[in-house]
This record gives C-alpha cells, structure tokens and sequence, in this order.
C-alpha cells in the first residue's frame, strides 16, 4: 500500500481547536475566545443550562448570551456568580469577566 505524496503523518487535529488557532493567528483573539468558549459552553453551564441558551459573541470582557425566556434570563442573572466562576475555572484569563443576557434564543424543538 503506498501512501501519496505530500500527506503528513501525526495526529489529527480537532476542527474546533484548528479553528480556534487560525482565528488568533489571524489577530482575531476575541473571535477565538468566543470560539473557544461557544465549542464547550455545555461542558462548562451544564445540560440544562445551555439547553436554554448560547453564547453569541464577546465585546471585550463581556460575554453576550442569548437566552430562550425571560424566566431563563432572570434564572442566569441570579446563578451570574456561579457561571462566571466556572468560566473562569475552565479558561481562566481569557474567561470573561461580565455577563450579559438578552432574550431572543429559539432552541430547537
């Protein structure tokens, strides 16, 4: 079996974090960090958290989240603490450092 030329041996590199390297490569570090952070937003809220939210974008340390309901935003507001603590937990510096939440989000039924 021969193998054609040119192709690299190595691991393979996941997509997200290829993306996330390009972004900053390109001086797009805020795209990357939000990037970064939209690629595991679950893994860091939890399931039912971001069952009900997402986060759209970063505007210097502010993390902009669109939110289902207004009962789910007000619900985010109060739980602000505990959701920053585990952003930054998860990306330390580069975690924002404020929250923001507007309703508008239409999960997927």
């Amino acid at each position: 079996m021969s193998r054609r030329p040119g192709r690299r041996k190595g691991t393979p590199t996941a997509v997200a974090d290829l993306i996330g390297r390009v972004l900053g490569d390109l001086g797009l570090d805020g795209v990357a960090k939000a990037h970064q952070i939209g690629a595991q937003w679950e893994d860091v809220v939890g399931v039912q958290v971001a069952a009900h939210c997402r986060p759209l974008g970063l505007r210097g340390d502010v993390l902009e989240v669109e939110v289902d309901s207004p009962v789910w935003s007000q619900q985010l507001q109060l739980r602000k603490p505990e959701l920053l603590a585990a952003l930054e937990r998860r990306f330390g510096t580069d975690a924002p450092r404020e929250l923001r939440f507007q309703v508008g989000y239409a999960r997927d039924r």
